[in-house]
């Protein structure tokens, strides 16, 4: 069997309306007697709100329903009412529009700024020869060139000096000769380039202060440590 009920809830909506509607109608051409006096202003617009302070069963609802000076100004403040929810949606409409704008532009713009700062986290090569220097284990540093490394992450490439072993060697750069106050280190094993040994580590210098400081190899089996004068900048 067909059912019937979504078509009549329809129709009951439709004879609703159109009751409400001529009842309206009698009620605005003065055809209704209401009882009791108007109320106030803020009433009527509570009511036109649909105010869920407002009972049902008061009486100067009654009254609302069948004065034509109430009936009139509710259609007017219903009106209103209508008109500002329409322009509240649009006013949030627009500003999620503008949020959506904003971030279309701020976005990019602080990706790029921050490009910059993110390319100073690279790692910087930086390669030291130490080929022609004579080594004093553990005592003064050997007469060299000034060597200079930035403050940064460093992938440091050392020429070993001539008659050095290969294997594994301990690069670090420390405060002072005798191996303490580390500031980085890495370890790596050497390898046997054009007649000379060669290691290379990754250094992170990010957070030395520009100063003295000491670039130290280690060598594994024997662990003689030679000390090169170094400078951060």
């Amino acid at each position: 069997m067909r059912r019937l009920w979504p078509w009549s809830s329809r129709a009951e909506d439709h004879l609703e309306a159109w009751i409400a509607k001529r009842h309206q109608e009698r009620v605005l051409a003065g055809e209704s007697n209401p009882t009791g006096p108007c109320p106030d202003e803020a009433f009527l617009r509570g009511l036109a709100r649909r105010s869920k302070a407002i009972d049902i069963a008061d009486p100067r609802v009654d009254h609302a329903a069948s004065c034509p000076a109430c009936m009139s100004r509710l259609l007017i403040l219903r009106s209103e009412y209508h008109s500002q929810q329409r322009k509240m949606q649009v006013a949030f409409a627009g500003a999620a529009c503008l949020i959506l704008i904003a971030s279309l532009i701020v976005v990019p713009r602080f990706m790029r700024h921050s490009q910059p700062a993110i390319a100073t986290t690279a790692v910087i090569s930086k390669t030291v020869n130490l080929w022609d220097v004579g080594t004093v284990r553990g005592q003064q540093p050997a007469p060299l060139q000034s060597v200079l490394l930035p403050a940064a992450r460093v992938r440091l490439t050392i020429i070993l000096p001539r008659f050095s072993q290969t294997g594994q060697y301990l690069v670090a750069v420390t405060r002072n000769q005798s191996g303490t106050g580390v500031v980085a280190e890495g370890t790596a094993t050497s390898v046997l380039k054009g007649g000379k040994e060669v290691v290379s580590v990754e250094l992170n210098l990010a957070g030395a202060k520009a100063g003295a400081y000491f670039l130290a190899t280690t060598h594994e089996q024997n662990q003689a440590a030679y000390y090169y004068p170094l400078q951060i900048r």
